[in-house]
Protein backbone atom coordinates (compact mmCIF):
# COMPACT_ATOMS: atom_id res chain seq x y z
CA UNK A 1 0.00 0.00 0.00
CA UNK A 2 1.23 3.55 -1.24
CA UNK A 3 1.51 5.59 2.03
CA UNK A 4 -0.29 8.90 1.22
CA UNK A 5 1.89 12.40 2.63
CA UNK A 6 0.37 13.96 5.30
CA UNK A 7 0.74 18.06 4.43
CA UNK A 8 2.27 19.96 7.10
CA UNK A 9 0.13 21.54 9.93
CA UNK A 10 0.50 25.02 9.25
CA UNK A 11 -2.00 25.86 11.87
CA UNK A 12 -0.93 29.13 13.98
CA UNK A 13 1.74 29.80 11.82
CA UNK A 14 1.69 33.53 10.49
CA UNK A 15 0.69 34.04 7.16
CA UNK A 16 2.98 35.51 4.78
CA UNK A 17 2.86 39.59 4.61
CA UNK A 18 1.68 40.68 1.28
CA UNK A 19 3.97 41.84 -1.10
CA UNK A 20 4.81 45.45 -2.12
CA UNK A 21 3.44 46.94 -4.71
CA UNK A 22 5.57 49.32 -6.16
CA UNK A 23 4.00 52.61 -7.46
CA UNK A 24 4.37 51.76 -10.97
CA UNK A 25 1.88 48.67 -10.27
CA UNK A 26 -0.81 50.41 -8.67
CA UNK A 27 -0.82 52.75 -11.97
CA UNK A 28 -1.05 49.95 -14.09
CA UNK A 29 -3.92 48.80 -12.02
CA UNK A 30 -5.70 51.49 -12.39
CA UNK A 31 -5.15 52.20 -15.92
CA UNK A 32 -6.79 48.64 -16.35
CA UNK A 33 -9.66 49.32 -14.49
CA UNK A 34 -13.17 48.67 -16.71
CA UNK A 35 -14.91 52.07 -15.39
CA UNK A 36 -14.86 54.71 -18.20
CA UNK A 37 -13.93 57.06 -15.82
CA UNK A 38 -10.98 57.58 -13.31
CA UNK A 39 -11.67 59.62 -10.18
CA UNK A 40 -9.38 61.36 -7.36
CA UNK A 41 -10.97 59.42 -4.67
CA UNK A 42 -10.51 55.73 -6.59
CA UNK A 43 -6.59 57.25 -6.90
CA UNK A 44 -7.03 58.04 -2.96
CA UNK A 45 -8.03 54.40 -1.95
CA UNK A 46 -5.99 52.78 -4.60
CA UNK A 47 -2.41 53.58 -2.84
CA UNK A 48 -3.89 53.44 0.73
CA UNK A 49 -1.44 54.70 3.39
CA UNK A 50 1.10 55.90 0.65
CA UNK A 51 -1.58 57.77 -0.30
CA UNK A 52 0.29 61.05 0.76
CA UNK A 53 3.33 60.42 -1.25
CA UNK A 54 1.40 58.94 -4.07
CA UNK A 55 -1.02 62.13 -4.84
CA UNK A 56 2.46 64.93 -4.41
CA UNK A 57 3.78 63.11 -7.29
CA UNK A 58 0.60 62.86 -9.35
CA UNK A 59 -0.11 66.61 -9.06
CA UNK A 60 3.62 68.11 -8.82
CA UNK A 61 5.05 65.88 -11.61
CA UNK A 62 3.43 67.65 -14.43
CA UNK A 63 4.56 70.87 -12.77
CA UNK A 64 7.88 69.87 -13.77
CA UNK A 65 7.21 69.25 -17.10
CA UNK A 66 6.33 72.68 -20.52
CA UNK A 67 2.74 72.91 -19.49
CA UNK A 68 0.20 75.49 -20.96
CA UNK A 69 -0.39 78.70 -18.70
CA UNK A 70 -2.68 78.21 -16.03
CA UNK A 71 -1.97 74.67 -15.20
CA UNK A 72 0.12 75.29 -11.96
CA UNK A 73 -2.81 77.03 -10.32
CA UNK A 74 -5.10 73.95 -10.83
CA UNK A 75 -2.72 71.39 -9.87
CA UNK A 76 -1.07 73.22 -7.26
CA UNK A 77 -3.88 73.72 -5.37
CA UNK A 78 -4.57 70.16 -4.30
CA UNK A 79 -0.75 69.90 -3.38
CA UNK A 80 -1.55 72.90 -0.50
CA UNK A 81 -4.21 70.60 0.45
CA UNK A 82 -2.17 67.57 0.79
CA UNK A 83 1.36 69.06 2.39
CA UNK A 84 -0.80 70.40 5.18
CA UNK A 85 -1.87 67.38 6.03
CA UNK A 86 1.47 66.04 5.54
CA UNK A 87 2.90 68.58 7.85
CA UNK A 88 0.63 67.98 10.57
CA UNK A 89 0.52 64.84 10.83
CA UNK A 90 -2.61 63.72 9.79
CA UNK A 91 -3.34 59.94 9.92
CA UNK A 92 -5.33 59.63 6.75
CA UNK A 93 -5.20 62.39 3.95
CA UNK A 94 -8.64 63.88 3.55
CA UNK A 95 -9.35 66.16 0.34
CA UNK A 96 -12.73 68.50 -0.34
CA UNK A 97 -15.37 66.48 -2.60
CA UNK A 98 -15.03 69.43 -5.13
CA UNK A 99 -10.83 67.91 -5.66
CA UNK A 100 -11.77 63.84 -4.98
CA UNK A 101 -14.99 64.00 -7.54
CA UNK A 102 -12.27 65.33 -10.09
CA UNK A 103 -11.90 62.71 -12.77
CA UNK A 104 -10.26 62.03 -16.12
CA UNK A 105 -11.41 59.69 -18.97
CA UNK A 106 -10.14 56.00 -18.35
CA UNK A 107 -8.55 56.06 -21.84
CA UNK A 108 -6.19 59.60 -21.03
CA UNK A 109 -5.28 57.78 -17.56
CA UNK A 110 -4.09 55.15 -19.68
CA UNK A 111 -2.61 57.22 -22.19
CA UNK A 112 -0.61 59.53 -19.65
CA UNK A 113 0.39 55.90 -17.39
CA UNK A 114 1.91 54.37 -20.64
CA UNK A 115 4.21 57.75 -20.80
CA UNK A 116 5.10 57.61 -16.96
CA UNK A 117 5.58 54.21 -16.17
CA UNK A 118 8.43 53.51 -17.62
CA UNK A 119 10.24 56.03 -16.12
CA UNK A 120 8.99 55.34 -12.96
CA UNK A 121 10.23 51.59 -13.00
CA UNK A 122 13.94 53.26 -13.55
CA UNK A 123 13.41 54.93 -10.62
CA UNK A 124 12.31 52.55 -8.18
CA UNK A 125 15.32 50.57 -9.27
CA UNK A 126 16.85 52.69 -7.32
CA UNK A 127 14.86 53.93 -4.48
CA UNK A 128 14.39 51.82 -1.55
CA UNK A 129 13.79 52.23 2.48
CA UNK A 130 17.06 53.78 3.66
CA UNK A 131 18.48 56.77 5.91
CA UNK A 132 16.03 56.21 8.13
CA UNK A 133 16.65 59.83 9.67
CA UNK A 134 15.20 61.05 7.07
CA UNK A 135 11.88 59.38 7.39
CA UNK A 136 11.31 59.72 11.57
CA UNK A 137 8.10 60.96 12.28
CA UNK A 138 9.36 64.56 12.78
CA UNK A 139 11.46 64.57 9.57
CA UNK A 140 8.16 63.99 7.78
CA UNK A 141 6.86 67.02 9.36
CA UNK A 142 9.53 68.86 8.01
CA UNK A 143 8.56 67.06 4.53
CA UNK A 144 5.60 68.26 4.67
CA UNK A 145 6.39 72.02 5.77
CA UNK A 146 8.95 71.97 2.83
CA UNK A 147 6.25 71.05 0.48
CA UNK A 148 3.32 73.38 1.97
CA UNK A 149 5.95 76.38 1.22
CA UNK A 150 6.64 75.39 -2.63
CA UNK A 151 3.31 74.33 -2.95
CA UNK A 152 1.92 77.92 -2.53
CA UNK A 153 5.13 79.37 -4.41
CA UNK A 154 4.11 77.02 -7.32
CA UNK A 155 0.73 78.09 -7.57
CA UNK A 156 1.92 82.14 -8.05
CA UNK A 157 1.94 83.29 -11.53
CA UNK A 158 5.62 83.53 -11.36
CA UNK A 159 6.97 82.83 -15.18
CA UNK A 160 8.71 79.69 -15.48
CA UNK A 161 8.77 79.40 -11.37
CA UNK A 162 6.65 76.08 -10.92
CA UNK A 163 9.16 73.66 -12.57
CA UNK A 164 11.97 74.14 -9.33
CA UNK A 165 8.91 73.62 -6.79
CA UNK A 166 7.34 70.90 -8.70
CA UNK A 167 10.81 69.18 -9.01
CA UNK A 168 11.36 69.68 -5.25
CA UNK A 169 8.09 68.02 -4.68
CA UNK A 170 8.30 64.96 -6.67
CA UNK A 171 11.69 63.90 -4.73
CA UNK A 172 9.79 64.63 -1.57
CA UNK A 173 7.03 62.70 -2.87
CA UNK A 174 9.08 59.70 -4.40
CA UNK A 175 11.20 59.33 -0.66
CA UNK A 176 7.80 59.38 1.15
CA UNK A 177 6.37 56.67 -1.12
CA UNK A 178 9.14 54.11 -0.73
CA UNK A 179 10.53 55.38 2.71
CA UNK A 180 13.91 56.31 0.97
CA UNK A 181 15.59 59.10 3.05
CA UNK A 182 18.00 60.17 0.04
CA UNK A 183 15.09 60.65 -2.18
CA UNK A 184 14.08 62.89 0.64
CA UNK A 185 17.92 64.26 0.86
CA UNK A 186 17.74 65.36 -2.74
CA UNK A 187 14.16 66.91 -1.89
CA UNK A 188 15.97 69.37 -0.01
CA UNK A 189 18.76 69.91 -2.42
CA UNK A 190 16.28 70.47 -4.43
CA UNK A 191 14.32 72.86 -2.59
CA UNK A 192 17.42 74.89 -1.84
CA UNK A 193 18.17 75.12 -5.35
CA UNK A 194 14.41 76.46 -6.10
CA UNK A 195 14.58 79.43 -3.82
CA UNK A 196 17.62 80.29 -5.73
CA UNK A 197 16.29 79.91 -8.69
CA UNK A 198 13.19 81.60 -7.60
CA UNK A 199 15.46 84.22 -5.82
CA UNK A 200 17.64 84.90 -9.17
CA UNK A 201 14.04 84.94 -11.74
CA UNK A 202 12.75 87.25 -9.21
CA UNK A 203 15.74 89.98 -9.52
CA UNK A 204 15.60 89.91 -12.96
CA UNK A 205 12.14 90.61 -13.09
CA UNK A 206 12.24 93.50 -10.83
CA UNK A 207 14.87 94.53 -12.94
CA UNK A 208 13.25 94.09 -16.17
CA UNK A 209 10.16 96.11 -15.09
CA UNK A 210 12.46 98.90 -13.60
CA UNK A 211 14.44 98.89 -16.94
CA UNK A 212 11.15 99.49 -19.10
CA UNK A 213 8.77 101.04 -16.54
CA UNK A 214 12.06 103.64 -15.94
CA UNK A 215 11.66 105.79 -18.89
CA UNK A 216 7.70 105.98 -18.30
CA UNK A 217 7.78 106.91 -14.93
CA UNK A 218 10.48 109.45 -15.32
CA UNK A 219 8.11 110.86 -18.08
CA UNK A 220 5.36 111.29 -15.78
CA UNK A 221 7.50 112.49 -13.32
CA UNK A 222 8.03 109.60 -11.37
Amino acid sequence: MTDIATPPDTAGEPSPEPQHRGFSQVLRELAGGAEPRISVAAILDAFGDRAFGALLLMFALPNALPMPPGTSAVLGAPLVFIALQLMIGAQRLWLPRFITQRSMRREDFRALTSKVVPWVNKLERLLKPRAEVMTTYVADRLTGLACFVLSLILVLPIPFGNMPPAIAISAFALGVIERDGVAIGVGWAATAASFAILGALSTAIVKGVEYFAGPLLRLFGG
